[in-house]
């Protein structure tokens, strides 16, 4: 694989990430429902482990 290729791969990456990021914002949780604070803290969770790892990808993409 090259530069360009794993360059091009990481910014799908990042971009689908960023997708993962607003869906999780867009949902609301339903505090009522059994089991809905957990997969809330999960959620958080995700949304901060995708953050980061967006943070990793910007930090070795060429600046353009």
């Amino acid at each position: 694989m090259t530069i360009e290729e794993k360059a091009a791969h990481a910014k799908e990456m990042r971009a689908e990430l960023h997708r993962l990021i607003e869906a999780l914002d867009r949902r609301v949780p339903r505090l009522e429902r059994i089991g809905e604070a957990q997969i809330a803290r999960e959620a958080a969770d995700l949304r901060e482990r995708a953050a980061k790892l967006i943070e990793k990808i910007e930090a070795v993409l060429p600046k353009a």
